[in-house]
């Protein structure tokens, strides 16, 4: 009679267990998952090139940590990498002012075509022409001269800011507008209260927005590859990497093309550590919410 009572009670407590353990099971498979193929490259680093292209062991035999000067001295990291951070700093700014002016006037001023204007952004975050206007881009550029220069490619990659503003709206969304209404009495305009009050508010947003930017601008390859092709001196981080391809001789130098890798995901790292504080508010915020 005990147990017929006591197995009720204890039945919910065993499923629960049961669903935790199998979800804990699943995350821990998909983070293995993930972490696995950036694991390979950072122990392929480590090895010679006869010992990768062999593929016998994962780990490596003889840790050869020359390949990383020998990587940023073939590739020339340190001049692509200041072309890569000009380009990715550029274009994170110039997107978030671009995206952040838009999204404000959007959400608080009426006016003709607002509704188009919408429907224009959110087309091209499912409609992907690709290569198609890469010619166009370039022409357009050399019309205004920046075909040699990383300018052009950071006017281009900012023209392409609707994700972005698709996020910053919903930003905008949750700040009060009689924030607005208050620094108009006090005599600012609609540009005061955008720079002074509203853009200070939205730091959380702009810190989301902005890593995504970077990081997009930081993994760009074909821009950068067809206008620097005339000179390679500013050819950007990626494209480097691809130079680390074959050595002297023609031989396949992917151990270099690991390391260089490896040294090219430092600064994402870098900019997520520092925009990691901004996560975590934006998820308290929602939780709370």
């Amino acid at each position: 009679m005990t147990q017929n009572v006591l197995a009720p009670s204890g039945s919910p407590q065993l499923i629960r267990w049961t669903k935790r353990t199998v979800l804990w099971l699943f995350l821990i498979a998909i983070a293995l998952l993930s972490l696995f193929p950036i694991i390979l490259v950072l122990l392929g680093s480590f090895k010679t090139n006869q010992e990768l292209t062999g593929g016998a062991t994962i780990w490596p035999k003889n840790w050869q940590f020359s390949n990383y000067a020998q990587a940023w001295k073939t590739a020339n990291f340190s001049g692509f990498t200041m072309n890569s951070l000009f380009v990715s700093i550029s274009t994170t700014v110039g997107t978030l002012l671009v995206a952040s002016m838009s999204a404000y006037a959007v959400d608080r001023v009426n006016f003709k075509g607002k509704k188009g204007y919408t429907l224009l952004m959110a087309s091209t975050l499912f409609i992907s022409i690709g290569a198609v206007v890469l010619r166009p881009q370039f022409d357009l550029m050399v019309k205004l001269g920046l075909n040699t220069t990383l300018w052009g490619v950071i006017i281009i990659l900012i023209s392409a800011h609707a994700a972005t503003y698709f996020i910053l709206i919903g930003f905008f969304k949750s700040i009060p507008r009689e924030l607005d209404e208050a620094a108009m009495i006090d005599g600012c305009n609609f540009f005061t209260t955008y720079w002074r009050i509203i853009l200070p508010l939205l730091r959380p947003g702009l810190a989301v927005a902005g890593l995504g930017v970077f990081q997009s601008s930081w993994n760009e390859y074909i821009l950068p590859f067809v206008f620097t092709m005339s000179n390679p001196d500013l050819q950007t981080l990626p494209v480097g990497l691809a130079n680390l391809r074959y050595g002297i001789g023609a031989a396949a130098e992917v151990q270099l093309m690991m390391a260089g890798a490896c040294l090219s995901i430092l600064p994402l790292l870098i900019v997520y550590i520092f925009a990691n504080k901004s996560f975590m508010q934006v998820t308290l915020g929602a939780v709370k919410g």
